[in-house]
């Protein structure tokens, strides 16, 4: 009697050892780096392959394992029932059922699961070959059970058509990135970086552009020697050249070909026609996204357009430099200060901040999460927030944050006080 009650622990010990195997194989085919599996597979790994061949039918997969987990469970309960009943007879049933339950528990599920959590990568590549095979064997009553199963589903008006709704993937990458800044795996620079290159089909060129009150034009009316200096002194390598008003822009000049034809005349502007070598202004319109306008100035071989709304009014530029500075932030060239000082933090912890200081550029410097869907600078918030134009000294408190207007010149609002939810009440004592 002693030997046959071994062979049956023996038995059972394999059935929940199989068991085990399912539920381990399920955790970590759920939860493996599709990304990671993806390069093992283009590196040679047949392994990955199976892994990426299986996350790809997800549904069949999760049908095998369900399949083989409970009929695994249910023989291990029913066999120690069988086992036990010679021996304890009517109490065999209870007996058995908390018996089974806690060996189920920790050595079928939790043990399992925890490991292939751990260890989820190496869990899935270890499974991934003996769970294709089993898949395949198990293919045709895992169809057979899901047909039956969108029958039933269909009653209640869920239909299989709309199954496998895809996250958006950009979306998803976002989500892993932030995750990972959070987790302290991903650094902010490098999270603003990969957010910024998703950002580019979101945001509008309006978003970015250069605003027309800050762009420097040049009159065509002017004499050579006065749009000449006019164009050096303007620190920029394309201009917009205008007549009669700044909004009639007939063309843009490259300042550096103007220098080099000024150079081969000698320092001369006998006979110099700077106008003759303007090109043709190029207007895109302000609701195009970053991702459109990237592609469009790598077609177009330029990097330098002029931004217009729906009714053809100048609104401002935009740049290919201005869309990298969305992606890599903004980077300084030789002709600009170190730093433009839009941002000045204060003991007390708050920070004085320009009106015309892009939202995003908060957000991406401070770790702040004001919202820019209604207005692009920080200045545009708080109108918007107020519907006014608030007054110098006034205070508002919108998303936890406190706005004072610091000053205002006629109807711009050029400086704010911003304080973030987490600053001292009280300033700290020197």
């Amino acid at each position: 009697m002693g030997t046959a009650l071994l062979a049956a622990a023996g038995v059972i010990l394999l059935l929940l050892i199989v068991s085990g195997f399912f539920s381990g194989s399920e955790t970590a085919l759920t939860a493996v780096s599709r990304g990671r599996m993806h390069q093992l597979e283009k590196d040679g790994s047949r392994s990955a392959r199976d892994v990426n061949f299986l996350v790809g039918d997800r549904e069949r997969v999760i049908g095998a394992i369900l399949l083989g987990n409970t009929f695994l469970n249910i023989l291990a309960s029913s066999f120690a029932t069988w086992v036990l009943e010679s021996q304890f007879g009517e109490r065999a049933v209870a007996i058995a059922t908390v018996a089974m339950t806690v060996l189920i528990l920790m050595f079928a599920e939790v043990l399992p699961k925890t490991l292939a959590i751990a260890r989820t990568d190496r869990f899935a590549l270890a499974v991934a070959q003996p769970m294709r095979l089993i898949v395949s064997v198990l293919a045709p009553i895992v169809g057979a059970v899901q047909w039956m199963v969108w029958r039933v589903l269909g009653l209640v008006g869920i239909r299989q058509e709309e199954a496998g709704e895809l996250i958006d993937s950009h979306d998803e990458i976002r989500g892993t990135v932030n995750l990972h800044h959070e987790e302290g795996a991903v650094g902010r620079e490098h999270r603003d970086m990969i957010t910024g290159i998703l950002d580019l089909r979101e945001l509008q060129i309006a978003d970015v552009m250069v605003h027309r009150r800050s762009v420097t034009g040049i009159d065509a009316d002017l004499a050579p020697e006065e749009m000449f200096k006019a164009l050096i002194d303007s620190g920029h390598t394309r201009v917009p050249v205008w007549r009669e008003t700044q909004d009639n822009i007939i063309g843009v000049l490259r300042v550096a070909e103007v220098a080099r034809e000024y150079a081969l005349r000698g320092g001369s502007f006998a006979n110099l026609d700077i106008l003759s070598m303007m090109q043709e202004p190029w207007f895109v319109p302000e609701t195009t996204t970053l991702e459109e306008q990237l592609r469009s100035f790598r077609a177009h071989r330029s990097h330098f357009a002029l931004v217009v709304d729906e009714y053809g009014a100048l609104q401002g530029i935009v740049t290919r430099e201005d869309i990298l500075d969305e992606i890599l932030r903004d980077i300084p060239d030789e002709n600009e200060a170190e730093t433009r000082g839009n941002i000045r933090k204060q003991k007390d912890g708050s920070y004085i901040v320009d009106g015309t200081t892009p939202i995003r550029d908060l957000n991406r410097e401070l770790d702040w999460n004001l919202p820019d869907d209604e207005a692009t600078t920080i200045a545009g918030l708080v109108i918007y927030e107020a519907r006014t134009i608030p007054e110098a000294k006034q205070r508002f408190s919108f998303y936890g944050y406190m706005f004072e207007i610091l000053r205002r010149q006629r109807n711009q609002i050029t400086a704010i006080k911003v304080t973030p939810p987490n600053a001292p009440a009280t300033p700290p004592q020197a």
